[in-house]
């Protein structure tokens, strides 16, 4: 019996075709791709990217409804920095940030561990903590008003009803109108972080509870030893979320407020609406928002490296 032997170059044609087909196929699949993307990208670029490029522009022009962009330099972000209205509305912005951010995180926290367990109807619980979330802001902003009204609002009659004579004016005083708002809002969002709490605890594996129960580890010794380090990636997601979230507050503001009594509940983004679509500066808005850019922009990159050095 004979043996052919195949030469080189009697075996090349075949790995040359399918060569061919892996690229077409390649082709195929990225144009696949592309048709998923575009309509999204376009979208991003006619909505997001070219108005966020033209109000950097625009902060260096002055520029009204009735007449032609000029170029100003640095005159908007001087003007600025000389507008006491300004600093009063940045400081309203910190204390809301400093006041939303840690009162959500450990709400959303204790409710996604109560809730994290295998009982019958726990679902219903569930939903009605995230049904807030998804509620009109305006009717819950609405609701909020009704109830913290100084004389006939259930919230100071309780407290009159517990013996307390003097009960704040909530949205109606300048000392407790930013916690009026704070508190609403911080029944609105709990819901929503609690979801994303809820997923990263029953992420963590069973094994390693067991493990640590075996140690002779307490309750709260797994707490702090298992379930906080494992939700590290969770926390991280949900400070930058509810950072930038609590920068960017305007609708809760308007509504129950609109930024009053006085300026006590005046944020930048309330400023900026009033300065670019209220009075037509839309230049100095635009100098306004590239300002709360850049410090939403520092405190997330902050917030990146913290983490990194954290996972080193």
């Amino acid at each position: 019996m004979t043996t052919e032997t195949l030469s080189p170059e009697t075996r090349t044609p075949a790995p040359a075709v399918h060569s061919r087909g892996n690229r077409k196929q390649a082709r195929r699949n990225t144009l696949i791709g592309w048709t998923f993307i575009l309509p999204n990208f376009l979208g991003f670029l006619a909505f997001t990217l070219i108005p966020v490029l033209a109000a950097f522009a625009l902060s260096f022009m002055e520029w009204t409804s009735f007449s032609a962009p000029r170029w100003v330099g640095l005159a908007n972000f001087q003007r600025m920095v000389q507008s006491d209205t300004f600093w009063v509305a940045l400081r309203n912005t910190m204390v809301y940030a400093l006041g939303h951010v840690p009162l959500t995180m450990a709400l959303a926290l204790v409710l996604a561990l109560l809730l994290n367990r295998k009982l019958k109807g726990i679902g219903f619980f569930r939903v009605a903590i995230f049904f807030p979330y998804i509620t009109s802001l305006v009717a819950v902003a609405v609701v909020w008003n009704m109830l913290f009204s100084p004389d006939s609002g259930p919230i100071n009659q309780l407290l009159h009803a517990i013996g307390i004579a003097e009960a704040p004016g909530w949205t109606s005083s300048s000392d407790w109108a930013m916690p009026a708002v704070i508190i609403t809002s911080v029944w609105r969002d709990m819901g929503y972080y609690m979801i994303l709490y809820l997923a990263g605890l029953q992420a963590i594996p069973t094994e390693l509870y067991e493990a640590a129960e075996v140690d002779g580890a307490s309750p709260w010794q797994r707490f702090w030893n298992v379930t906080l380090p494992s939700l590290r990636p969770t926390t991280f997601f949900v400070v930058v979320m509810l950072t930038v979230s609590s920068f960017k507050v305007f609708d809760l503001i308007v509504v129950m407020t609109n930024g009053g009594p006085g300026r006590s509940t005046t944020v930048l983004s309330q400023l900026i609406y009033q300065e670019g679509i209220g009075e037509g500066k839309f230049g100095y808005s635009s100098a306004i928002s590239l300002v709360l850019f850049l410090i939403v922009l520092t405190v997330t990159v902050l917030q990146f490296k913290l983490q990194q050095r954290r996972e080193r």
